[in-house]
């Protein structure tokens, strides 16, 4: 890994702890905060993937710490997020930390899924994966890892078929691309 993604990663990960405490200790007055901080995920993930002038803001030096601290709590307000979300992206938008954002949004998750006893399988597929598909793969990892497995699907369509399933450490590439590039592996040392 290399030193901006590790320390990024770290600051990531020290910001998703103090989150998810927060929350679980939330929880003991107000039932649901970490089911709340999760639909927070949701939003966040959604925001970050559909809109460019999101990235912008969280990762362009050109805006000030007071211009992206107004503009943050102005988008917490209309994706209606917590309080300790929203607070915590005040925060870091005061430190010039948002550029972690992607990364907190991963590192909350994880530790949220490991609280709950699951795990997150990332699926890249070359075309989206119908409702039956998605529960029959998640059927068949909870059967192999003996935890329940909550599916992140992406779709590449360079994979051109098949399917690439990481669970944890573990990597399962059934997709046509990796067979190909296999193919023409062999075929270079035959000849």
């Amino acid at each position: 890994m290399s030193e901006p993604a590790s320390i990024s990663t770290g600051i990531a990960e020290r910001y998703a702890t103090a989150v998810y405490d927060l929350a679980r200790e939330a929880n003991q007055v107000e039932a649901n905060q970490v089911d709340a901080i999760e639909g927070d995920l949701t939003a966040l993930e959604a925001a970050l993937t559909d809109s460019d002038d999101f990235q912008r803001l969280i990762t362009s030096p050109l805006y000030t710490r007071e211009q992206q601290a107004q503009a943050i709590k102005v988008v917490a307000d209309k994706m209606g997020l917590t309080k300790t979300m929203a607070s915590t992206l005040a925060l870091m938008a005061q430190k010039r930390r948002l550029f972690v954002l992607p990364a907190l949004v991963k590192a909350l998750r994880e530790t949220i899924a490991e609280a709950k006893g699951e795990i997150t399988a990332d699926v890249t597929t070359a075309k989206a994966l119908t409702k039956t598909q998605s529960d029959k793969l998640t059927k068949s990892l909870n059967a192999s890892t003996g935890k329940k497995v909550s599916l992140h699907a992406t779709v590449d369509e360079s994979l051109i078929g098949g399917l690439v399933v990481k669970v944890g450490s573990k990597m399962i590439d059934t997709s046509i691309r990796s067979k190909l590039n296999s193919l023409q592996n062999v075929m270079k040392e035959v000849g």
